[in-house]
């Protein structure tokens, strides 16, 4: 008999909009493969550009958020495995799956550590170097741990996230799993088709806009970063592509500095396959970056920030170059555009990451194996974490009934 298993999306799955999408797609069509009778439930408004998973035979529901439609929902479900879409889900819909299907067991995909992101960006704001101390003293910090230990298992997407949730917040390793983006192998036959060094034209930048480290990349290519590269590579072009231009990004277009806002990119791939070079300077954000591994995909060598590379490729050289100075980003920029022994080189790096990390035929069935089982001695696993039980006692005083004042007052 399939095993049922409940989504819980933040948003609806859009890969092509966001790494997040990308990611979460990934994990379905994992469970897919492994006959699972899959659920996918959020409380979004569904975009036009979101993946139709009913084309997975996944059934798509749309659920209200404080609102006892969703005991009901859940509770006729009754799914044997509950994946929450970050932690704002858990919060929001955890204690209901644990009054109403107390022996589902419960999966948060972090996505990133937020309060790591949100951290970082306050920090920058207040142009304060940032620190592990500062990360403990935010609220969102606090809630989002609290949300790892009321989880049965968290999926935790890099592997500098992994060292900070087992060595600063002394998370036990059993609750925790270290997922990074599951991936196609690079094959020889795929590296013979891509374009080569003098096939390829132009610099360029992919993200989605709702997200806020990508906002302030562009700005800062832009800002700092693009008249230094032009001035050297006169002729040389910066595209900018994204799902949800932002307003504040639309205005920076400007052709006759050779920088273009693109907008959303319908096929990604094909638009980062003919560009040399790939730029993404970010000065905050958490987990692993799609549009970087996605240039390793590509076959695109890049250069971005410490915190841009950070989780992703362990002792391995870069595909590129790493720097948080702009003006060594610049000159690496014009380095790696011209140098073509130091493209390939670069390129050659990437294929090595890719597969040496992100190889999902290595990766899908050692984490199937620890869900189920996990989920085939559930109570054994709970018994040994009590704080699990404590915190879910403490949500069930609080989150609760603040979510049925809201409701009441809704009715």
């Amino acid at each position: 008999m399939k095993k049922s298993l409940l989504i819980i999306g933040s948003v609806w799955v859009e890969p092509n909009a966001s790494a997040a999408g990308f990611r979460m797609l990934q994990l379905i069509e994992l469970f897919v493969k492994q006959h699972f009778n899959i659920t996918f439930a959020t409380t979004a408004k569904k975009p036009i550009t979101a993946f139709s998973l009913n084309s997975l035979d996944i059934q798509e529901v749309e659920i209200q958020l404080n609102d006892a439609s969703f005991d009901d929902f859940v509770k006729n479900l009754a799914p044997e495995i509950v994946l929450f879409d970050r932690f704002l889900t858990e919060e929001h819909f955890g204690w209901r799956v644990q009054e109403n299907c107390p022996k589902a067991m419960t999966i948060l995909d972090t996505e990133d550590l937020h309060c790591l992101r949100k951290t970082r960006e306050i920090c920058l704001q207040k142009n304060r170097d940032f620190s592990l101390d500062e990360l403990k003293k935010q609220d969102s910090t606090k809630r989002e741990i609290a949300s790892i230990l009321r989880c049965d298992v968290s999926l935790i997407i890099s592997s500098f996230e992994m060292e900070i949730l087992t060595s600063v917040f002394k998370i036990e390793a059993d609750i925790l799993y270290y997922l990074p983006f599951l991936l196609n192998k690079i094959e020889v036959f795929q590296i013979n088709k891509w374009p080569s060094f003098e096939e390829r034209n132009h610099f360029v930048f992919v993200g989605n806009f709702f997200h806020k480290p990508n906002v302030d990349a562009v700005q800062t290519l832009k800002n700092h970063i693009w008249k230094s590269i032009r001035k050297q590579l006169p002729t040389a072009e910066l595209h900018i592509y994204g799902a949800y231009i932002t307003p504040q990004i639309s205005q920076l277009h400007n052709p006759k500095e050779g920088f273009f806002i693109k907008g959303f990119a319908e096929d990604a791939e094909e638009i980062v396959k003919n560009a040399k070079i790939v730029l993404a300077p970010l000065r905050f954000g958490a987990g692993i970056k799609g549009k970087l591994t996605e240039a390793m995909l590509c076959g695109t060598p890049s250069i971005t920030s410490t915190i841009g590379a950070e989780g992703m490729y362990q002792n391995l050289p870069w595909n590129g170059f790493i720097t948080d100075d702009f003006e060594v980003f610049a000159t690496k920029a014009v380095e790696l555009y011209t140098n073509q022994i130091v493209w390939e080189s670069a390129q050659k790096n990437g294929i090595e990451i890719i597969n040496a990390f992100y190889d999902k035929t290595k990766l899908e069935q050692p984490f199937m194996n620890q869900i189920l089982e996990i989920q085939q001695d559930l109570e054994k696993h709970r018994s040994e974490h009590f704080l699990q039980s404590l915190l879910h006692y403490q949500t069930l005083q609080t989150t609760k009934y603040l979510s049925k004042w809201i409701e009441a007052k809704n009715g």
